[in-house]
């Protein structure tokens, strides 16, 4: 294939994979970015693998490049994932001070045995 080829296929999917992530509900993307991550950790896994074995340094120096930029990629995806997890959580609740609430309430429930 030719150079322009590839550069519309590569277009194309930026496009493509715009739209589709973009129209996935919040509820959805936490799991969808842990399988991200699973293949992203493939992809570290493999690029490791061919540094190891590359045997001409312009080999060595791309394959080099691919496992920092899947390291970044995959690190990445573990703190989008934390954030989004944290979205759902719920709010811790504050202990209420000493003098405050409680004692309130005991007062407005002596007040209705009255």
């Amino acid at each position: 294939m030719d150079g322009i080829a590839l550069l519309t296929i590569t277009v194309l999917a930026i496009f493509v994979g715009f739209e589709v992530v973009s129209k996935v509900s919040s509820t959805l993307h936490t799991p969808l970015m842990s399988g991200a991550n699973a293949i992203h950790g493939i992809i570290l896994v493999g690029a490791i693998i061919v540094a190891g074995q590359a045997s001409d340094p312009w080999v060595l120096a791309v394959a080099l490049l691919a496992v920092v930029l899947a390291t970044a990629n995959l690190v990445g995806g573990f703190v989008v994932t934390d954030r989004m997890l944290e979205m759902f959580r719920g709010r811790k609740r504050m202990a209420p001070p000493p003098g405050g609430k409680p004692e309130r309430i005991e007062a407005e429930s002596k007040e209705r045995s009255r």
